[in-house]
């Protein structure tokens, strides 16, 4: 099970976005800060990667081709306790509260500061590792 393997400082960041843009922004700004970042473009293979990869975290947009987000909160709680941080457009008060039930760890709405992600993701990292 994901839960009890130990996710080393080397475990990737995964981002999984359908808009290329924002992959390329969020993977840059995550570079920068020396993490190692993998990307999914849909539901179906951020699922694959997290089974494969054990991320020490992933970057979630809830809009997804195949599966949506709010199912790959389920499934991945299913697996274990990787830390997910939300990234998605859908930033109503509601559509937070939703991912936050779910089971994600924090949801930050678009459009977003890259400087204000990687203090999440920070943060996130400090409290679950």
């Amino acid at each position: 099970m994901i839960a009890l393997m130990p996710r080393p400082e080397s475990a990737p960041i995964l981002v999984v976005d359908d808009d290329p843009k924002i992959v390329a922004l969020v993977r840059t700004y995550l570079e920068r800060e020396r993490f190692r970042v993998v990307t999914a473009g849909d539901g179906r293979e951020a699922l694959r990667r997290i089974e494969d990869q054990a991320p020490r975290l992933v970057v979630l947009d809830l809009m997804l081709p195949e599966i949506d987000g709010l199912s790959v909160i389920r499934r991945t709680r299913a697996l274990g306790d990787i830390p997910i941080l939300v990234l998605s457009a859908r930033g109503s008060t509601g559509d937070r509260i939703q991912g936050l039930t779910e089971g994600a760890d924090d949801y930050l709405p678009k459009p977003f500061s890259p400087a204000e992600l990687v203090a999440r993701v920070r943060t996130i990292l400090r409290r679950t590792e």
